[in-house]
């Protein structure tokens, strides 16, 4: 690594992988390459240049390993890659599930790694839309403490704002990220069901502003504004 640049490498090219591996390397950090996408034309348009490898060498390649497969798939490839000797000391792993912190990342840890458990709180597209929200975007955070600036600044870099989740809180974590997520998702299916049963064209437009707006001031009226306090307290 020279001037805290890393080569950086993804397996698990889904909706999310290819977009932080973009905004990394619009950071300035370089690209080492990803596996290959169930969606191979999507993760291209993001990262055109990047080779297509197989994992062990994708970790061969890299200095940060982002792990970016299905919250089913995650256990299985950590301990598939520190049981075959394909994690090197000293490389960062990080991985993105809402639900785990860096215990999931035990098995490279041991082989020696450096967990970091970095999940983005948005719903992922895939494409170059979502480099423009995540400006807009927290980050749950879980490192060990020597390490923790470290997913912190990478993070910053992504265009993140990272809050720490301890390691024992990521269950309750996780469960609101999902309610919120398929909360949200119900009702505005539901809500443009039932118009689009009484023949109101584009319902999702149509409820567009209200359901921005309505989410805007529940958030707003869920965070307590700062209270002022005067200038001889």
């Amino acid at each position: 690594m020279r001037d805290g640049r890393l080569g950086v490498g993804v397996v698990g090219s889904g909706r999310v992988g290819p977009v932080l591996a973009a905004a990394l390397a619009g950071a300035g950090h370089s690209l080492t390459g990803r596996t290959a996408a169930s969606d191979d034309d999507r993760a291209s348009a993001l990262l055109p240049d990047v080779p297509v490898l197989d994992a062990p060498e994708v970790l061969r390649r890299s200095e940060l390993v982002l792990i970016t497969v299905p919250r089913s798939q995650l256990a299985a490839t950590v301990s598939g890659f520190a049981e075959a000797g394909h994690v090197q000391m000293g490389q960062l792993v990080l991985h993105t599930d809402a639900a785990h912190g860096i215990e999931a990342l035990r098995p490279v840890a041991e082989k020696g790694a450096i967990p970091l458990a970095l999940h983005p709180a948005m719903t992922f597209t895939g494409t170059s839309m979502d480099l423009r929200q995540l400006a807009a975007t927290y980050a749950g955070v879980t490192a060990p403490g020597p390490v923790l600036p470290i997913a912190q600044a990478l993070a910053v870099e992504i265009g993140l704002e990272p809050i720490v989740i301890e390691e024992v809180d990521r269950p309750a974590y996780a469960e609101a990220i999902a309610t919120a997520a398929e909360f949200s998702s119900q009702i505005v299916r539901q809500a443009t069901g039932i118009l689009r049963g009484i023949g109101v064209q584009n319902p999702g437009g149509f409820l567009s502003s209200l359901v921005r707006s309505t989410v805007d001031h529940a958030l707003a009226e869920a965070t307590p504004a700062v209270p002022d306090f005067p200038e001889d307290a």
